[in-house]
C-alpha cells in the first residue's frame, strides 16, 4: 500500500495530533488508511495513508473505527503513532441515556448481544417495505455495496436522525453515477407505526431520495427491532419520542458487514471515503 507523502518535502518534523475514521487496514496489517479531519493551519480534511511501526496495534483496528493519533513525518514517510481508539458519539444527554439503557438491557439479557452481527460476518436476510410500497429483501441487493442507517421523521434532534440520513444524501450525490448500480442506500424507520405510507414517502422526499437507489424502509415493529438489533442499534419509547443509539453500517457486495460506525461525530466526506474503499474492492 502506498504511503502518502505528496507534501512531505514541505513539512517540518513537527508532530500533529490527528483524528479520523479508519477506511482500510493494509495488507499484512502494516499500514493504515484514515479519512482525517482538518487540522487548522496545517491541512484540509482528506484521506491519507500511514505506516504503523507496531503491527499489534493495527491488528486491533477495523474500518469504521474512530481513531486519534500523532501524525509524524520521518524520512519522507508518514507514521501514525500513539493510536487510540475513540468513539463517534457526541456524549449528549440523549446518547448517554441510550448508552445506559443498552448496558442495562445487555446485563438483564446477555443473549441480546449474540444477535449483533460482527465485522466480517454476513448480515442475515430481512424484508421490509420502502417508501414506494415495494418489498425490499436485503438478499436482493447482493452485488452492490449497501450503506444503512436508522431514523424517524419526528426526531427532535437535527444532529441525530436528520444528520445521519443527510450523510447518506451527500454520499448519494458524490456517487451519482454509481448509485443504484454499485451502491444502494437504506434508512430504516424505527417508528413504523407513524412512519408509513404518505408520511414515509414525505420523509424520504425531505432528502430527495430516489427510490431506485435509496430505500426508506418500514415494517412491523418486531421485525424492525430484530433488524436494528443486528447492528447493535437500540431504541425505546419515551414521552412520545424515541431514545435511541446511532449507527451507520456499510455492507460489501457479498452482504458482509464491512463497517458499523456508532454515533454521529463523523462527516459525510469520511463516510464517503469509507464507502469508496468498499466499492473499489475486488469482488
Amino acid at each position: 500500500m502506498a504511503i502518502w507523502a505528496g507534501a512531505a518535502g514541505l513539512w517540518s518534523a513537527e508532530v500533529h495530533h490527528a483524528r479520523g475514521i479508519v477506511t482500510a487496514v493494509g495488507t499484512g496489517q502494516q499500514a493504515l488508511e484514515v479519512s482525517c479531519e482538518a487540522i487548522p493551519g496545517f491541512m484540509d480534511a482528506m484521506e491519507m495513508s500511514f505506516a504503523v511501526r507496531d503491527p499489534k496495534v493495527v491488528a486491533k483496528l477495523a474500518p469504521g473505527m474512530t481513531v486519534q493519533f500523532k501524525m509524524v513525518e520521518e524520512n519522507h514517510m508518514l507514521y501514525a503513532e500513539d493510536i487510540q481508539i475513540g468513539t463517534a458519539s457526541d456524549f449528549g444527554a440523549e446518547q448517554m441515556t441510550a448508552g445506559s439503557l443498552t448496558a442495562l438491557q445487555n446485563a438483564m439479557n446477555p443473549a441480546s448481544t449474540e444477535k449483533v452481527v460482527q465485522l466480517g460476518k454476513p448480515v442475515p436476510d430481512f424484508a421490509l417495505t420502502d417508501q414506494a410500497g415495494k418489498t425490499i429483501h436485503l438478499s436482493d441487493l447482493r452485488g452492490k455495496v449497501v450503506v444503512l442507517t436508522f431514523g424517524y421523521s419526528r426526531c427532535p434532534f437535527p444532529q441525530y436522525c436528520f444528520r445521519l440520513s443527510n450523510n447518506l444524501a451527500v454520499v448519494e450525490k458524490r456517487f451519482t453515477s454509481r448509485a443504484g448500480r454499485d451502491l444502494v442506500l437504506i434508512t430504516i424507520a424505527i417508528d413504523p407505526e407513524h412512519d408509513q405510507g404518505k408520511v414515509l414517502s414525505e420523509y424520504a422526499a425531505t432528502f430527495h431520495a430516489n427510490p431506485k437507489d435509496w430505500h426508506f424502509l418500514t415494517g412491523p415493529l418486531p421485525v424492525v427491532k430484530q433488524v436494528a438489533a443486528m447492528f447493535d442499534m437500540n431504541f425505546w419509547p419515551e414521552e412520545g419520542w424515541l431514545t435511541h443509539s446511532l449507527h451507520t453500517a456499510v455492507l460489501d457486495r457479498s452482504g458482509i458487514l464491512a463497517a458499523n460506525i456508532e454515533g454521529n461525530q463523523f462527516s459525510a466526506q469520511q463516510l464517503g471515503d469509507l464507502v469508496q474503499r468498499v466499492m473499489n474492492r475486488s469482488q
